[in-house]
């Protein structure tokens, strides 16, 4: 069949003209709405593909004390970072592996790390992922950050950062208390995702909840963020570290950081600044009083509950821990026999010891138990229940009343009257005192002594037995079952000067909530129980009494009114840790306290409070292992209680730190 093929080229170069031309019009639209139309919105994505947020660490809260003196606060920080991804080439593990680790021992040099310092960085950079920053020193000091700088174009994936530091000026003085900061580990930040998931109210497992959870570990595994480990840096962690910002990184197409941008408008919040009530020149003049003694002071103002002074001795420096503390340092504070990481004054339990027997006294009084007048006649020692319970002075003290009882702190006396009144009255009144409560001050940690009775003795998982008679003799002289903290000690002397009046204690008193809702009151005595029982305390350090050495807080009448010619009333105590009969010479004869071992030696304990007359200042002193409260912790409660007169703290209204734009509180005050 013949074709007319030369008529029929023309129309089918119409057709495909006409095809081209329609696809052309249709790129060429298309080009003109992506470049024209739609540019701002793909201007963005690409800047979003190019711009990478990273979290940003705020300042940090700072902590004072009630004079406005800085406990913990920020420095500068020039600080040396390494991120693995750039140090070595992409897709060659072991020569990335390599180059690594020659950057690691160029710049080890340059900041004279240690070899195991080396080591730890190469093991911690080839462990993915690659893309984050290694923290490689910190703390540097202007000459290192320099030399670090001109280096760095050599010694690829390192940069020179200047950031914030920890620091805590006062050094040992507030390491129980105040606490300190350190770079968190794996627990410290699960711990810190599962609050910040609780606060928001979102499910691990939700879209919002995963995103949560991703912020809250790149912003703690940031190089220069630490998280609170004790004290008020961990209770207030959530207040004080504030919100943080973010700084936009200007990665190239690999991924790879190349750039830091302008971040301002990223900015955090800085965190809420703490107040103690403590003053920090008190706090000082305790631990120097203590000298090389182990032990610890509690001071309560009686008017206001504030904490005047809470200090353990010894203490380690927290700056030692900020940037992290070697192996060999910390074993040491770990083994030292006076136990310098053990905060005494909240977390450390002992038997209170003869302090206990103005509990007594005043729950004899206020049962009718005992009339303030009756004499129990004291030899040396008295026989209940089968067997002789001995007075610490073996010739005895003759015949005893409630005051000269006191006076001469005499067990056969207190033998007598616990007996009379029976421990679940006694129970009453020492919960009545403040005892056998963990009081909630802002601080991790923190103890409750036991006030032991039938109901506890029964139920207690080692014991599970009844409560026996003879339990109550030793009860009677706070021995036995009886334990207390030297903070418990502290309100109950706080207590026994003011009365049902006195506030309940507290520690923080500016920057973070601390409720404490399940305080015993006090609540009003029968009249004349308080009155008696104070004046028992005033026998004990006048004339004849166990600590009459140290009744006289000014001689010399050098303190400035009110308080001239003040005078201290208060109770010594020495409670044993072992019992002595397993300590005997080549005759059988005991050993004395002072001959055996220190860690077998009584503790010492004082509680005093002044003046006498109008109460302000009350204080439990610990020293252990002293051996007498009277010869040992009277000095040092009159000393401490002549300087708290002298500078009076407590008449000054706490500081207020300068009003700022802060990150919001709210449920800062619970612990983490």
């Amino acid at each position: 069949m013949n074709r007319d093929w030369k008529n029929l080229f023309p129309s089918r170069r119409m057709i495909f003209l006409g095809a081209g031309g329609v696809v052309l019009v249709g790129l060429t639209a298309r080009l003109a709405e992506l470049q024209l139309l739609r540019q701002a919105e793909f201007e963005t994505k690409a800047r979003e593909v190019r711009i990478k947020l990273e979290p940003a660490p705020p300042h940090r809260g700072t902590i004072y004390d009630r004079t406005g003196r800085e406990l913990a606060s920020s420095k500068r920080n020039f600080y040396v970072t390494l991120r693995p991804e750039v140090a070595g080439p992409i897709g060659d593990r072991q020569q990335k592996n390599k180059d690594i680790a020659d950057v690691i021992e160029r710049v080890g040099r340059l900041l004279r790390l240690t070899d195991a310092k080396k080591r730890t960085l190469l093991q911690d950079a080839t462990t993915p992922p690659a893309h984050r920053d290694i923290l490689v020193a910190d703390d540097l000091t202007w000459e290192e950050f320099a030399q670090v700088n001109v280096m760095a174009p050599e010694l690829a994936g390192i940069s020179a950062e200047v950031g914030e530091l920890r620091s805590y000026p006062l050094q040992s003085a507030f390491y129980h208390t105040v606490g300190y900061v350190a770079k968190a580990n794996e627990a410290d930040i699960q711990r810190m995702v599962e609050h910040e998931l609780t606060l928001a109210d979102e499910v691990a497992d939700s879209p919002e909840g995963k995103a949560r959870a991703g912020a809250v570990r790149r912003l703690y595994k940031h190089p220069a963020m630490r998280v609170g480990k004790q004290g008020i840096e961990s209770y207030g962690e959530q207040a004080l570290k504030g919100e943080p910002g973010k700084v936009r990184l200007l990665q190239n197409a690999t991924g790879r950081v190349i750039d830091r941008l302008p971040s301002e408008d990223l900015a955090g919040k800085p965190g809420v600044d703490v107040v103690m009530s403590v003053d920090a020149e008190l706090q000082n003049y305790a631990i120097q009083r203590f000298g090389n003694e182990a032990g610890s002071a509690v001071m309560i103002d009686v008017a206001t509950g504030e904490v005047m002074c809470m200090m353990s001795t010894p203490a380690p420096d927290p700056n030692l821990f900020v940037s992290g503390i070697a192996s060999g340092p910390y074993k040491a504070l770990r083994e030292d026999e006076r136990n310098p990481l053990y905060h005494k004054a909240y977390d450390g339990v002992y038997n209170p010891g003869s302090t206990f027997k103005i509990v007594v006294a005043a729950a004899a009084l206020e049962t009718g138990a005992m009339d303030p007048n009756e004499t129990v006649h004291c030899s040396g020692k008295a026989w209940y229940y089968n067997r002789f319970y001995n007075c610490w002075r073996p010739q005895g003290h003759g015949t005893m009343n409630l005051r000269s009882g006191l006076a001469n702190s005499c067990d056969c006396y207190f033998y007598r009257a616990a007996e009379k009144t029976g421990i679940e009255e006694i129970a009453k009144i020492a919960k009545r005192f403040g005892l056998g409560h963990r009081y909630e001050l802002g601080v991790t940690g923190g103890k409750s002594g036991v006030v032991p009775n039938n109901e506890w003795k029964l139920n207690h998982p080692r014991i599970k037995e009844r409560w026996y008679p003879g339990d109550t003799i030793s009860a009677g002289i706070g021995q036995g079952y009886v334990t207390a903290t030297p903070f418990e000690l502290a309100v109950m002397t706080a207590r026994a000067a003011g009365g049902a009046s006195v506030p309940n204690p507290r520690l923080i008193v500016g920057g973070l909530a601390v409720p404490d809702n399940d305080i015993t009151p006090m609540g009003e005595f029968k009249p004349g129980v308080l009155e008696l029982m104070r004046d028992g305390m005033m026998a004990v350090t006048a004339g004849g009494g166990t600590a009459a050495a140290s009744g006289s807080i000014d001689p010399n009448n050098e303190l400035p009114a009110p308080y001239t010619g003040a005078r201290m009333a208060g109770k010594s105590g020495s409670a044993q840790v072992i019992g002595l009969d397993k300590y005997r010479d080549s005759r059988g004869h005991a050993i004395s306290n002072d001959k055996l071992p220190w860690k077998l030696r009584d503790n010492a304990l004082f509680v005093a409070y002044a003046p006498t007359d109008k109460p302000r200042y009350a204080v439990a002193i610990l020293v252990e292992h002293g051996v007498s409260g009277s010869r040992v912790g009277a000095p040092i409660a009159r000393d401490l209680l002549a300087y708290a007169l002298r500078n009076d703290p407590g008449a000054k209204k706490p500081f207020v730190p300068k009003a700022r734009d802060v990150a919001s509180a709210d449920g800062a005050a619970q612990p983490t």
